[in-house]
């Protein structure tokens, strides 16, 4: 049996510019002016302000509701009743749950002991519509009285949702979708908002039956540091880590914690007895970045060099393997207040049938690195074939990341935020 033949990443290949290391990476993506993203995020949460808005031609989506390949509820529930007839407990109603909250005031979706995680949140606000059967079930268990709920993706800690879609099943029948939203609304303290809640069949699985995800993230482009009238980055000033254009000190990263995957031995720009000065980039191109994501587009492709945190069972075959049906990079501007400017960042939009775990964060901050170092457009399409994940970049900062909606139908490309 023939061996497979692997892609090797070293720092040194061919590219008009050197490339950033993991490290020097880390750096570049950590030193930036994230607060004015986590706000925009937290008034886009609470309905203030509209992503749609940011982009040009002003956008209108009209989200699907979940109900299968569009046919009416009732509908629904006769194709997927029991074909032996069997009816009471098993005519369970459904609710479809769609959510935006602030990804800086959870600590992720999934719930775990003493975090607080928006499953939690939620789950403890649908304990009072739970069937008595359940309830009773729960007493004598010992446990709280909570609704289970299933969702659409789970996202990690810090990572913000405008559309996320989960569902909640009872068997009570006189639950209207309003109690709900009010009940769910009361206990979210302003961090979380109900969007809509509509009844579905019992079929709908915001998971399984979704057909893609879309998701946003957003880049600050000015740097942390303030210029000097020189146009330079003060160099003086003992107190603060040494900033070059987004790359951090040794000094200002030694709190920076990079995960195993990601840690490479760090290269010296600065060879010894004072030799020549390795040159690497300072910046980006918003441009070359969008350039590199479109060789993504309508393409199934296996993004375990992408991937982070996952089973070893999941990292070959089709487990790991995505259809990514839209991939840009845009510059636009966060709206500050009406007297000053909006901010500049980059955008980049992702939609794809399914992601693997911190796989966007991931794309992003490699499409920098090789954005920087000059890559050819393929870059991102040979790494592919590389043979360990530290040939990526390390995940970029989850601040910037936001789940924008799930899909029920089929992708609409004219849908696409950035055309």
């Amino acid at each position: 049996m023939a061996s497979r033949a692997y892609v090797h990443y070293h720092h040194a290949d061919a590219c008009s510019k050197a490339r950033w290391n993991a490290r020097e990476t880390f750096r570049f993506m950590y030193d930036r002016p994230w607060q004015h993203v986590l706000d925009f995020y937290s008034n886009a949460v609470e309905g203030k302000l509209s992503v749609l808005h940011l982009f040009e031609p002003k956008k209108s989506l009209v989200h699907d509701d979940g109900k299968t390949q569009g046919k009416p509820l009732e509908t629904e529930l006769e194709i997927s009743a029991r074909k032996d007839g069997r009816t009471g407990r098993w005519e369970r109603v459904n609710f479809k749950i769609v959510l935006s909250y602030n990804g800086a005031s959870f600590d992720g979706w999934q719930k775990q002991p003493d975090l607080h995680t928006v499953q939690s949140v939620v789950e403890k606000s649908l304990g009072g519509f739970v069937d008595e059967r359940k309830a009773q079930l729960l007493k004598k268990k010992c446990k709280p009285l909570e609704g289970r709920v299933l969702v659409a993706g789970r996202t990690d800690k810090g990572v913000s949702a405008l559309n996320q879609v989960c569902s909640f099943y009872t068997w009570r029948k006189d639950i209207e979708p309003v109690d709900i939203e009010d009940a769910i609304n009361k206990d979210a303290s302003g961090k979380l908002r109900v969007l809509s809640i509509s009844k579905v069949s019992r079929a709908f699985h915001p998971n399984f039956s979704a057909k893609w995800r879309r998701y946003l993230y957003i880049f600050p482009l000015d740097n942390a540091e303030p210029l000097c009238e020189s146009g330079k980055n003060s160099e003086n000033d003992e107190s603060h880590g040494k900033t070059t254009n987004g790359l951090l000190s040794e000094e200002s990263t030694e709190g920076g914690i990079l995960s195993e995957d990601d840690e490479l031995e760090t290269e010296e720009t600065r060879k010894v007895n004072g030799l020549e000065v390795v040159e690497k980039p300072s910046d980006f191109s918003v441009s070359k970045v969008d350039q590199l994501l479109q060789q993504l587009q309508g393409k199934v492709l296996s993004y375990k060099m992408f991937a982070r945190d996952t089973k070893a069972a999941r990292n070959e075959g089709p487990p790991t393997e995505c259809f990514m049906y839209h991939a840009r990079a845009a510059e636009i501007r966060l709206p500050c207040s009406e007297s000053v400017e909006g901010k500049r960042v980059m955008c980049v939009e992702l939609v794809s049938n399914r992601f693997l775990r911190k796989m966007v964060r991931v794309l992003v901050a490699t499409s920098i690195r090789e954005a920087a170092a000059g890559a050819e457009n393929d870059a991102l399409l040979n790494l592919m074939e590389a043979s360990c994940r530290r040939a990526t970049a390390p995940p970029a900062p989850s601040e910037g990341l936001c789940l924008f909606d799930v899909g029920y139908s089929d992708f609409d490309p004219q849908t696409s935020l950035i055309l």
